[in-house]
């Protein structure tokens, strides 16, 4: 019973809430959850309710919940001076302290970061970023991106058009023309089941450069894609992946983007992603470990070589024309600050390893054998559970059963949360980096009795 019903009607008369069915939330035909507390690896609604949260958020409360180191920072930092830009030089401590301590984590080709508030604005940045880098080095038709199917890259006109999932495109008029999709290293639903994994990936820069070559290099100025597809499955990269895709990159002169919103800051049990997958990035995006989402904060860390061509730009142009009113906020970079001396603190990046392995570990033992279970997958601590009607052939269930949806529903009422991914029947887990071996078997018990009642 709700303790306060009339917050429940004006959530549903007056708020208009992100990836949901807008209609059944209004009439009412859908729970609703109003979050009250939280500590540790737990939320707690205003009923009570206390959840064992196996997806940090969104993947972004990497240090846990609850840590006064963080929230005492904003604090100070609201009272001393809770706003100013970063407009034409102006800056504040926290804000060049923070770019200093992401450099000090990040590749050693990087130079310089541009702040904004989240992981949509921040690829929108990087897109201009390239084309304006194009345009300053006389390139003017060197402009279209290559994302990936089943890649997320955010929700707005390009982010969303570069998010290879359906459901950010239909009826938005998306993709935009810019934008072009290629293969989604996904190996467990490859064509040719005879493939393995080495091949699988070659092919995946074959179609690549396939693509480049049909399209014309010139017209191609970046690749953008995450070290491991996040909410388009949660899929490691097959072996090789990344050591075929570079080289056609570099041939072609293409710019790599990595998307490390989501593998940023210790989830893959190194500080970055490019650095777990050796890769020579241009642009790194980061946002939600950045700050544990306890404040607004996302970033394009600029390479070198990129930078040189921007600083050239602007000898030629003056100022560069872009900003956002919010850009480096003074309480996001505060918590910035505080978020990574915790995270060095606790040794989170090497407990997202060790606990991670530990994850994935258990969960193929406990679930790789069900009939059910198409495959266990992940890497850190990231971690997923894709279920079918039979594995060798390979046979998804019909979509409309949702059968990854029902045994995240039953997982919570076992009061655990774990994501139900887009497009296929999968169970996606994304746990804090701070969660023990303790608290890691409360979800594997949870998850064997949700599938349990699922699919028997």
């Amino acid at each position: 019973m709700a303790i306060n019903d009339k917050l429940d009607q004006w959530d549903r008369q007056h708020f208009f809430h992100p990836s949901t069915h807008l209609a059944q939330h209004a009439r009412g035909e859908s729970p609703n959850r109003i979050i009250s507390t939280a500590s540790g690896v737990y939320i707690e609604d205003r009923d009570g309710t206390r959840l064992l949260d196996a997806f940090a958020g969104l993947y972004c409360v990497n240090v846990g919940y609850g840590r006064s180191e963080i929230t005492d920072a904003i604090a100070e930092q609201a009272k001393e001076l809770a706003y100013y830009h970063s407009y034409v030089g102006h800056g504040t401590e926290a804000s060049i302290t923070l770019a200093r301590m992401v450099l000090e984590r990040a590749p050693d080709n990087m130079s310089k970061v541009y702040f904004g508030l989240g992981g949509s604005d921040a690829n929108e940045t990087n897109i201009k970023l390239v084309w304006y880098y194009n345009n300053i080095l006389g390139r003017p038709q060197k402009k279209k991106i290559i994302s990936r199917w089943r890649g997320y890259h955010g929700s707005g006109l390009m982010t969303g058009s570069l998010t290879g999932l359906e459901l950010f495109h239909k009826k938005f008029d998306l993709p935009l023309e810019q934008v072009l999709h290629t293969e989604a290293p996904y190996y467990l639903r490859r064509s040719d089941p005879s493939m393995s994994e080495e091949a699988f990936s070659a092919d995946c820069a074959t179609r690549l450069e396939q693509m480049i070559e049909a399209e014309g290099a010139d017209t191609i100025a970046a690749f953008i894609a995450e070290p491991i597809l996040g909410t388009g499955g949660i899929v490691p990269p097959p072996k090789g992946y990344w050591e075929a895709i570079q080289p056609v990159l570099k041939k072609h002169d293409i710019l790599l983007i990595a998307d490390e919103v989501v593998t940023g800051f210790g989830r893959l049990g190194t500080m970055f992603g490019s650095e777990h997958y050796g890769l020579e990035s241009d642009i790194i995006t980061i946002a939600k470990g950045l700050t544990s989402a306890y404040a607004p904060l996302s970033g394009s860390i600029v390479s070198q070589r990129v930078w040189e061509v921007l600083e050239k730009g602007t000898d030629e142009l003056g100022p560069i024309g872009h900003g956002w009113t919010y850009s480096a906020h003074p309480i996001g970079a505060a918590a910035g600050v505080a978020n990574l001396q915790l995270i060095d603190k606790l040794g989170l990046v090497g407990n997202a390893g060790k606990t991670g392995a530990y994850l994935v570990e258990q969960l193929r033992e406990r679930f790789a054998d069900h009939p059910k279970v198409a495959e266990v997958r992940g890497e850190g601590m990231l971690a997923a559970i894709e279920f079918a009607e039979s594995r060798s052939p390979l046979t998804l269930f019909d979509p409309a059963r949702k059968i990854g949806p029902a045994v995240a529903t039953a997982l919570l009422k076992h009061n655990i949360i774990a994501r139900a991914m887009p497009q296929g029947d999968i169970l996606g887990f994304a746990p804090p980096l701070s969660i023990t071996t303790d608290e890691v078997d409360i979800v594997l018990d949870g998850v064997s009795k949700a599938i349990g009642e699922v699919l028997g």
